[in-house]
């Protein structure tokens, strides 16, 4: 479930991002066609959120594996520490959401950014450079993100044997 919520709501982030950019965008270079080359910037920096979660997803299925011995008749024995499963369960779980949320967080301020910079941009194009910070500033949330969905995943080891 913590994969599919990193991966899941990325997406929904940078979808959402990129409405807000994308529309505005369209909009303003109406009046100013200028802007459109441009001001795609802001539809890759809100992809990037999207791609953040697709880190985090391979970052987590790689902590997952079958788990070997200890199994009778296709159930696990009672000798198995259960305590071990569950910390680390959560953790996926709470490293996936996390990351996920983040980058929902992340989507909708480089889109409300992006949006900003595009209309600004038409209005005055010496505004670009600085809505542009701001929207690398929004970015960053994503980064902040994925580091500390990654710092919790570091904790999950799920045990493969019965010696575990």
């Amino acid at each position: 479930m913590g994969l599919a919520f990193g991966l899941s709501l990325s997406v929904i982030g940078a979808a959402w991002g990129i409405f807000l950019t994308g529309s505005s965008l369209v909009g303003a270079a109406v009046k100013s066609p200028r802007i459109r080359s441009k001001n795609l910037i802001s539809v890759i920096f809100c992809e990037a959120t999207a791609i953040y979660g697709v880190i985090m997803a391979i970052v987590l299925n790689g902590l997952m594996k079958k788990p070997e011995g200890g199994i009778e008749n296709g159930s696990f024995t009672d000798e198995w520490n259960w305590s071990s499963f569950y910390f680390a369960g959560y953790g996926v779980f709470s490293s996936g959401l996390s990351v996920g949320l983040t980058n929902v967080a992340s989507g909708v301020a480089v889109g409300i950014a992006g949006s900003s910079c595009a209309l600004a941009d038409a209005q005055d194009s010496s505004l670009f450079v600085k809505i542009l910070i701001v929207e690398i500033f929004a970015s960053a949330l994503g980064i902040f993100g994925i580091i500390v969905g990654i710092i919790q995943s570091n904790s999950c080891q799920f045990p493969y044997d019965v010696a575990n």
